[in-house]
């Protein structure tokens, strides 16, 4: 199944985050997400959603300074009580917006020696995160990141995700894939999502190398949307791309799939 989210953080960023959610909508998108939304007010979102007939699908747990070169939430050890704070936040978000999906980002360490208990900690952390997210009824996912753009990210690869969710084996738990990341560390996305796309909770894209709009980097966007659309996968794919270029004029690939030429 292909339905596209248009991710807020990345796309339309000509104008404040308050007036993407209009311009999602003009460009045809029926849903959106965003990375992290707090900088709006619960109400404030709320009523993009409803004046312009979006549904929000994803939002992140706040993840501190991890976008800024620092280590996260999510497995930091000395972090636990934030990470929970943040999850609070998430809830409180979650409850009035009702995304269908909740990402925990697991972040990186950047003292080697402490990587096994920075996983120990991720875990606990993601078994709490899925645990409050179920009593409200959405789906928790987590994703790997790679490490040329994040150095030290806990991780990184598709086996890694495949031993977490078999290891913790909670019903309120799923995978998010990104393309972008998997392509950077030299994975084959089409035989993964082939594979397991049941385990698949979300989708995210960009062209790889150079995380610009499809057609811009190898990626082969023909193969991968043609097996989401083929296989069992019924999540949302989330177009998180940075435009080379304005917005709308990096759409070319959706225009085909949303005009029914795909």
């Amino acid at each position: 199944m292909l339905r596209f989210t248009a991710n807020l953080s990345l796309l339309f960023t000509e104008v404040p985050l308050l007036e993407r959610f209009q311009a999602a909508a003009e460009a045809g998108f029926e849903a959106v997400e965003i990375q992290f939304p707090y900088e709006l007010s619960i109400d404030q979102i709320q009523q993009q959603l409803q004046r312009h007939r979006l549904k929000l699908v994803l939002f992140n747990v706040d993840a501190d300074t991890l976008l800024q070169g620092g280590e996260g939430l999510a497995a930091v050890p000395d972090k636990r009580d934030r990470f929970r704070q943040a999850v609070e936040q998430t809830l409180a978000y979650a409850e009035v917006l009702r995304p269908e999906v909740i990402n925990v980002l697991p972040g990186r360490c950047l003292d080697g020696e402490r990587l096994d208990e920075y996983m120990a900690t991720f875990k606990d952390n993601l078994r709490y995160a899925a645990d409050a997210f179920a009593a409200i009824g959405i789906k928790t996912v987590f994703e790997a990141v790679n490490t040329v753009d994040m150095p030290g990210f806990v991780i990184h690869n598709g086996r890694q995700m495949l031993d977490i969710l078999a290891e913790l084996r909670h019903p309120n738990l799923a995978l998010q894939y990104d393309l972008y990341h998997m392509w950077m560390m030299g994975e084959d996305c089409g035989d993964f999502l082939r594979r397991h796309s049941e385990k698949i909770g979300h989708i995210q894209f960009a062209d790889c190398p150079g995380r610009g709009q499809p057609g811009t980097g190898d990626g082969d966007f023909e193969q991968v949307f043609s097996i989401i659309a083929a296989y069992c996968y019924q999540g949302w794919t989330g177009a998180e791309y940075r435009p080379i270029g304005k917005t709308a004029e990096s759409l070319g690939w959706f225009s085909a799939y949303r005009d029914g030429a795909l």
